[in-house]
């Protein structure tokens, strides 16, 4: 029996870490693929760039459309569109040039499916819970976990696939894998809350009220509200540090190894966080949880910004993961608690365009701070922004109400 409960939350583990190992795959192949063809580190910024931009402006509808259609059939739907956009590459490559025009234009349209699968699956956590008799708190470290297990080993098996196969056919591991998470769900048999929770809404609201429902519900919130905001912040810092400032800071250097295990310590350090929040959740509460995760990553971003000696660096890095691997699961709890069952999809979507919206704009800015006034007044600046938003987040009077 406990083996046949179990079965629903192993059916959504498999299809998350199945879709974050394709997806991670993806986004490095593809960058790749870009150089190999052009010889244009520029041009393959242009994709990576492009490929960003559609989740801005989809994921808000996604969240409509998990909320109106179901969680199940909105994650299946788009892991079948996912594998079709990803076989297209090495299928364009067979019958004609595979060009930056047809690399962009491809990009951009598998970009425009993925952030509806992994809401979804976001969506149908409480369902699963339920089904399987495991905690909620718990299932959220779980999910978030596997999905960054995904995204370290993705690399570094899109590389193996690159140097084996090369570029264009290393596209159908990822096919492949979006086939298995559609398989999954499609074997996945739990109810839907948001479906039995929805009645007459959308009917009574309208189309356009229903599809701006999920950004009312969460700006009236001022305690999600609030650490929704912190979430975009410690988001748009902390992903231009791994791209732009430590690259350039140990490519001065020529200490490529270096920034390999420091990258390698901070995600190991954020799976562990995000796997050991069902035990934190368990034993504090969410406003002590979120006062962790702010300073924890406060104190351990400030040290790293002044490029300490490796070993020093290696510690404060592997802490900053440490620290901010709650803060997804911790999400992904405040909605499912906080918000009505039919609007939770529409939440979700509307954080994921946040999510979306502030890197982009960094990247672009802390690449340019680095080039006119270097790494270490780039990093410290960042590290600036992101302390003086996480302690005043602690600060708003609402955020104590996050336990209610």
């Amino acid at each position: 029996m406990r083996g046949t409960r179990w079965r629903a939350a192993l059916l959504l583990e498999t299809a998350n870490g199945a879709s974050g190992v394709a997806n991670a795959i993806v986004m490095l192949v593809i960058p790749w693929l870009v150089l190999e063809r052009t010889g244009s580190a520029t041009s393959a910024g242009l994709v990576v760039a492009a490929a960003s931009l559609p989740g801005i402006v989809v994921a808000p509808a996604v969240g409509w459309f998990i909320d109106r259609f179901g969680r199940r059939i909105v994650s299946i739907v788009s892991d079948v569109l996912s594998a079709v956009s990803v076989a297209a590459f090495p299928v364009v490559a067979l019958v004609r040039d595979l060009d930056l025009a047809w690399i962009l234009a491809l990009a951009v349209l598998g970009a425009t499916f993925d952030p509806a699968g992994s809401t979804a699956r976001r969506a149908m956590i409480p369902d699963v819970s339920s089904a399987a008799g495991i905690p909620m708190d718990r299932l959220n470290g779980i999910h978030e976990g596997v999905f960054g297990v995904g995204w370290a080993v993705g690399p570094a098996l899109g590389a193996l696939l690159i140097a084996g196969a090369g570029p264009e056919r290393a596209f159908w591991v990822p096919f492949v894998l979006f086939l298995v998470a559609v398989a999954c769900i499609v074997r996945l048999r739990v109810g839907d809350a948001g479906q039995e929770a929805r009645g007459r809404r959308e009917e009574e609201e309208g189309a356009w009220r229903g599809l701006v429902l999920g950004v009312t519900v969460l700006w009236r919130d001022h305690a999600l509200r609030a650490v929704t905001v912190a979430l975009m912040v410690l988001a748009a810092v902390y992903l231009p540090t791994e791209s732009v400032v430590l690259p350039a800071y140990f490519e001065a250097r020529n200490e490529p190894g270096s920034l390999g295990i420091l990258v390698s310590l901070m995600s190991a350090g954020t799976i562990i966080g995000a796997f050991g929040y069902g035990w934190l959740a368990a034993r504090l509460s969410r406003y002590q949880l979120t006062r962790i995760v702010l300073l924890g990553t406060v104190a351990a971003i400030i040290p790293l910004s002044f490029l300490p000696p490796l070993p020093v660096m290696l510690l404060a890095g592997f802490a900053l993961g440490l620290a901010w691997g709650p803060f997804s699961p911790l999400m992904n709890t405040l909605v499912q608690v906080r918000v009505p069952a039919d609007v939770q999809g529409r939440v979700y979507g509307v954080q994921m365009s946040l999510f979306y919206a502030s890197p982009p704009l960094v990247f672009l800015l802390a690449g340019w701070s680095v080039e006119t006034f270097g790494v270490q007044v780039t990093y410290v600046g960042l590290a600036l922004a992101l302390s003086v938003t996480a302690i005043g987040v602690l600060f708003v009077p609402s955020i104590r109400d996050i336990d209610n």
